[in-house]
């Protein structure tokens, strides 16, 4: 019998097609040219909401509803996007969903990398066809990024400190002239209403290359924050660890709210140098501590509990995860955690077993 195919990680167009659909239904208000969406519809779809029909649109952003307000704007004129934050903060994320409302295609992706040329912003050459005919039109390959010109449609340019400083500055005749140069070919592709370029940074990780000043005018930058408060970042967490576990078919109900909470506290402690309260300052290690970590820590804790324990997700299905996302450097990291454990972890009443579990680990 043959097996249906399922996808590990849908485009966001195709996960939540229902609520798009629904979406362009309703939407009475004025569009740009060539959006599905109006960017009030737009700005609905990734904060979430319930429509005059009864319809239910869950969140896929939380936080500063201001932020995605100003980010829709941008894309609605003839600026660039660029989503800043430290790693974590959903950059990424909310650079798909705004592609897929605006587009009805988050594919349009340039993956920034440190070796990466001028052709993955270009275009490069079917060199079967470049040998035997010479340039023409059918040789030539279009990147993402053209196509989306050609399409007026959003273009993704994720991590672009990661690209060398050279290829970077591809863009700027693209943001500025809105247009693409095929000198080879003597010819340029233009845009199409509706193109825009939506791009991701950070400055934490290492081989970060700065943004020339030319290009930096030619983006509006919205800095996307950690989640400002406990609540929030606990809520992020679990929503999007539930839709995970579907994918990976690991129950919700086995990560219990209360391992979320104590995850979240002890990165959001050694993220700030001190504890919740304000009353203990603690050393802070060189990782991130990031929500997605957090996320990844909790999914791994989910597979430990389901396949080697009782089903339940425990201190000692989460302390490998926490040790491992802490301790990146085995010197100073390592002596910054066993601090944090025997000064605050150690000293928590109903924390013995997760002090137990990970002080194990690292000892």
């Amino acid at each position: 019998m043959k097996k249906t195919k399922q996808l590990l990680r849908p485009h966001a167009e195709e996960a939540y097609a229902a609520e798009l659909k629904k979406l362009v239904k309703i939407d009475d208000k004025q569009r740009p040219s060539n959006w599905q969406l109006s960017p009030w519809a737009v700005v609905t779809y990734l904060m979430g909401g319930t429509l005059t029909d009864g319809t239910e649109i869950e969140p896929k952003y939380f936080g500063n509803r201001r932020l995605i307000e100003v980010a829709v704007a941008t894309l609605a004129t003839d600026r660039a996007l660029l989503l800043m934050g430290i790693p974590g903060t959903a950059k990424t994320w909310v650079s798909e969903h705004l592609a897929a409302a605006i587009s009805g295609d988050s594919k349009l992706l340039v993956q920034g990398t440190a070796g990466m040329n001028e052709d993955a912003m270009r275009y490069g050459w079917n060199y079967a066809h470049l040998l035997s005919k010479g340039p023409s039109k059918e040789a030539l390959v279009p990147s993402p990024i053209m196509n989306a010109m050609q399409d007026g449609k959003i273009a993704r340019v994720e991590e672009l400190t990661r690209i060398p400083s050279d290829v970077q500055d591809t863009l700027i005749t693209i943001l500025s002239e809105k247009l693409l140069p095929i000198p080879e070919l003597g010819m340029e592709a233009q845009a199409q209403r509706g193109f825009n370029v939506i791009a991701t940074a950070n400055d934490r990780d290492k081989g970060v290359n700065e943004l020339s000043s030319a290009l930096q005018r030619r983006f509006n930058t919205v800095v996307l924050p950690l989640p400002s408060t406990l609540e929030e970042e606990v809520t992020i967490v679990k929503t999007r660890v539930e839709k995970i576990g579907q994918r990976l078919e690991l129950p919700a109900e086995n990560a219990p709210v209360k391992e979320i909470q104590r995850l979240v506290t002890i990165f959001r402690e050694l993220r700030s140098g001190k504890t919740e309260d304000g009353r203990t300052k603690v050393k802070s290690p060189s990782s991130t501590l990031s929500t997605a970590e957090a996320i990844s820590v909790i999914n791994s804790g989910q597979a430990l509990a389901t396949h080697f324990g009782d089903g339940t997700l425990q201190a000692n299905d989460l302390a490998a995860g926490i040790t491992g996302a802490i301790v990146k450097d085995p010197v100073q990291d390592k002596t910054v955690w066993l601090e944090y454990l025997e000064t605050v972890v150690k000293e928590r009443k109903d924390w013995k077993d997760l002090y137990r579990a990970c002080i194990d680990l690292v000892k």
